[in-house]
Parts: C-alpha cells; structure tokens; sequence
C-alpha cells in the first residue's frame, strides 16, 4: 500500500524546521505498491486512509489510526501477508513522526521486519525496504535510509516510492547535488502535491526563493486531502518566516490550522512569529499547544529561549530542564536530538561539551545545519579559527539562513576580520531581522559595535600609484655618479670637494629626504648647520677653489 505523506521531519532543529516540516509525505506514501493487492478495508476512516495513501496524500490523525486497527485485525488472522504487515509498519512511522512518540517507530520497526520474514528483500519485497528507509529518515539516520532507499531503486528503478525517501536521506547527509537528481527523477515518475512539495524544498536549499514559494503555492492548490493541504500551507508559511515576512508567515499558519486544528509545527510556526510581533501570550499559548501535539525538543529551546529574551529566566529554566532530561535520558527508539541538543549546550550549558557531540554527528552527516551548528559551538568554545571551516560550508552552499549567516558574521570579528563580519552580520538582519529573540538583538549591537567601513573602500581595492623615475641628486659638487645621501662614494670615484656643513659630516646622523624635496638633510640637522650651508653657498668661488681634497 502507499501510505500518507510525512507532514514534518522531527529530527530537524527549528532554525531548520524548514528542511523537515517540508517533506510533506513520508511514511505511508512511501509504500504505493500494496494498494492493489492488500485487502480493501471497510468502507469508513481505515477506507478514506487507504485511499488517500493510494493517491500518495496524507491522512487525518483519526483515519489512520483506524487504519492501523484494521490492519492489525486483518493480521491477527493473516500473519503471513507481507503486504499488510508492510502497510502497518508505513502506518506506525507516519503516527510517530506526527505526534512525536517513539512507541510508534519501535511498532513501526517490528512490523516492517515481519514484513521481511515473510518475503525477503531479494526475493522483491521493495514495500518493506522502503517503509524502514522512511523510518530511519523520521529518527535522523539518514545513512540507513540511504541504504534502503539504494537498495529498494535498484530492485525497481521505476518504481517512485524510493526517490522521497533517497532526497530526505541525502539532504540529512548533505549530499545536495544528489537530492537534486532524486527529486528530478521523482519529477518524472510522479506529478502532485507530495512532488511539488519536494521540488519547492530543493529551491529554497538552492536559495532560490521566489521559485521555492511558487512551487509550494502550486502544491497548496493541489493537495488531495485536508491534511496533506495543511501541510502545505505550514510550508509556505516556514518560507515566509525566512525571509521575514511575518505577517504572511502568520497568515499561512492560520490557514494550515482552520484546516487541521492542532497541528504541532504550524502551531509552533505561528508562535514563532507571533513573538517577533510582540504579542508574547499568544506566543506562549501556541508553544503550550504545540509541545502538548508534538514534544520536540526544538520546540522547547524556542520557547525557552522566548522567555529569556523577556527576561523571565524562570520560565527560561523549566523548558531548559526539559531539554537537559533529554540530554541525560536520550530518546530510545525515536529521533536523534543530537543536532538541537548541541545547540542548546553551545549557547545555554557547556560549548566544549557541545563540540564534542557535534564533531561525533558530523562524522555521521555533513549537512549544512550540522556544520553551522559545530562552527557555532567551536566559536563559543574559543576556536574561531576552526570555526570559520564550518561557517563558510554552512553559507556557501546555496540556502540563505539569517541565523548562519550571523553566526559567520560573528567568527569573522572573533577574529578581526571586520569587513567581513560587518558584511555577514547586516546580510542576516536583511534576510530576516527577527530571527531569533535571543540573538537578533545581539547581531544589532554587534553591528552597530563595528560602525560604518572606512571612507573609500578596502585598502586592497585602491589603485596602484604609478611608478615614477627617479631624479639625479642636487648638491652641488657632488660627482655624477654618487648616490643622494650616500657618505660612501662609489667604487672606484673619488668625492667631491666638502665643506663643513655636508650632510655626512654631522656624526651620527642618518640621511633622510627634506620635506621640501630640494635637497637631502641630516637626520639631526638644526637650524645653524642649514645657515651654515647657506653662507658656504655664498663664500667667494676662490676660497672654494682653495679647499684640499682627499681620497677616501
């Protein structure tokens, strides 16, 4: 069977909830091959999820739990049908990454290797292999989603259902360029909204905006069921969010919950911009919901740190303790917090414990999420050097991020670097000046700390002055072959006649130009050995005639 879309990646940090929320359609969807052949259930909620997976859209929360029952009846006295056992698994992923619980993927697991037991994967069970690479996708292992996906296309590269799960998994391992061409290839096998949604992913990583908005506009129009539109519409407004456009953004969110009420990452969405408006109760009342619909740990760093910009550190500390719960007890059998976690230690707890569990991640996927957040963490650990590796991987691949852009901004003035910085700290408030209640305020200080750039630009950039010859010496009796300033006549020359006040007869002097340019004066020349020059100047031409000379 197909399944439902996956409206929301959970192991994505809020920054990136773009990357995630946007994957509309995951889990069910992944698994189109069934419908044909697995019993058609009752007509009723279990027949509206079946047909709504068969479609490639998302089902309501109510109808696919009456899915799964059906399911596991059917199961109960048919154990042996891999297709069913298949559906339940895509059903068990799909519930929970929308509601966030970890049951739910263990469930989902257990059903998935009972499909396997039933007919192997070489034996051409593709259904299965797709259902656990979608369920290694919802718990952050995006290397084993590669692997299933991989394997799933080579046994039916035409069937579509492994291109969703192979673009999820090499967005997480940061291998764009091949996102790209499973989405393009996606492009031809399929068309609708789960497509749309995916392509208007791939632009926006590609930092091209506008085409990303007009694509998920196009998959907003059509979707095929409430939900999967939901979806949608929380994607147009992620995207709005991004480039600062608030009340837009809202508007959006707005929209995605009159169609399904309680839906966690629009709620989260909406509470978000809400408090870049001011309007802080409604913030709260939002972030109170949406970690009541979906518990991420994402969800409870942005709301914690909400309060702290207020200056309500009380409220800051109970969302921090929830996410130092996390810290000590993990989250078996659900999505890897390992990306918001280092984050949290990075700004709120300890930055050298934060690299440590960043570095391990990177070692596993180089996204550009993971790399803004190790060169964020190394720069708070006073490695700004290092850093700055990181930062530049995070902001030269193509999407444009106000919060990595700042975070660049500032390892270049860590490290003096103030040209660049003031360049990459006022790009990240055009992107979008509210994009953290924390930190935005602080890029304004750092901003206004570097003042304006210097008058006419950056040295390097100034025009070589030409070069100019150089003039003959104008002391007088000086032979032509002597160099100005020079005590030393050259090889082979014998001085000129010299009189008392010659430059090279005060001792200790160090030749040096006239400020005039007429002439060479002495290092510690005074005002009566220029006198004294002067009345040598004009001394009878016979007491001059009458000087000796020397060889030196």
């Amino acid at each position: 069977m197909k399944s439902a879309m996956k409206t929301e990646t959970v192991t994505r940090t809020v920054l990136v909830s773009v990357a995630g929320a946007v994957l509309v359609g995951s889990a069910l969807m992944f698994v189109p091959g069934m419908v044909q052949d697995v019993p058609a259930p009752a007509p009723g909620p279990a027949a509206r999820a079946m047909t709504a997976v068969a479609s490639g859209a998302q089902a309501t929360l109510p109808d696919l739990a009456a899915l799964i029952d059906d399911r596991e009846k059917w199961l109960s006295k048919h154990p042996k049908d891999e297709e069913s056992w298949a559906v339940l698994g895509a059903a068990y992923t799909e519930r929970g990454t929308r509601v966030g619980e970890p049951a739910s993927f263990r469930r989902a697991e257990w059903a998935l290797r009972r499909s396997l037991a039933a007919l192997p994967a070489e034996e051409g069970n593709v259904d299965a292999q797709v259902g656990l690479g979608a369920l290694a996708n919802a718990r952050g292992d995006y290397m084993t989603a590669w692997r299933w996906g991989e394997q799933a296309r080579r046994l039916k590269p035409k069937r579509w259902t492994a291109y969703p799960v192979l673009f999820e998994a090499y967005n997480g391992l940061g291998n764009y360029k091949a996102a790209r061409e499973a989405v393009e290839q996606l492009g031809k096998l399929r068309t609708g909204s789960p497509v749309l949604a995916r392509t208007a992913q791939s632009y926006r990583d590609r930092g091209w905006r506008e085409d990303a908005a007009a694509t998920a506009a196009e998959a907003v129009a059509r979707a095929a069921t409430p939900a999967e539109k939901a979806a949608c519409l929380h994607r147009l407004g992620e995207l709005a969010w991004e480039r600062g456009d608030l009340a837009e953004a809202v508007d959006n969110y707005d929209a995605a919950l009159r169609l399904l009420p309680g839906h966690g990452p629009s709620l989260a969405g909406r509470a978000r911009a809400l408090g870049a408006l001011g309007r802080t109760d409604e913030a709260f009342r939002d972030y109170e919901a949406a970690l009541r619909a979906l518990p991420l740990a994402s969800y409870a760093l942005e709301s914690g740190e909400l309060y702290e910009s207020l200056g309500l550190d009380t409220d800051a500390q109970e969302r921090y303790a929830v996410l130092h719960d996390r810290q000590r007890r993990g989250n078996p059998g659900g999505a890897d917090d390992t990306l918001v976690l280092g984050r949290f230690e990075a700004d709120h707890g300890d930055p050298e414990a934060a690299v440590v569990r960043l570095r391990t991640l990177w070692a596993k996927h180089r996204s550009v999420e993971v790399a803004d957040a190790l060169g964020w963490a190394l720069l708070k650990a006073g490695e700004p050097r290092q850093a700055l590796e990181f930062a530049k991987r995070a902001t030269e691949s193509g999407v444009r991020s106000a919060l990595f852009t700042y975070h660049r901004g500032e390892v270049e003035r860590a490290l003096g670097e103030y040209g660049a910085a003031r360049r990459h700290i006022g790009e990240a408030l055009r992107i979008n000046p509210h994009f953290s209640p924390l930190l935005a305020p602080r890029a304004k200080e750092s901003l206004s700390s570097l003042g304006d750039p210097p008058e006419g630009g950056p040295r390097q950039m100034y025009p070589k002055p030409p070069a100019t010859e150089r003039q003959p010496a104008r002391e007088t009796g000086k032979p032509p072959g002597q160099r100005r300033g020079s005590v030393e006549p050259p090889s082979g020359r014998t001085a000129g006649p010299r009189t008392a006040s010659s430059p090279s007869s005060a001792s200790g002097s160090t030749p040096r130009a006239s400020t005039s340019g007429a002439g060479w004066t002495s290092g510690t020349g005074s005002s009566s050995a220029s006198a004294s020059s002067a009345g040598a100047a004009s001394s009878s031409t016979s007491s001059a005639s009458s000087a000796s000379t020397r060889t030196d």
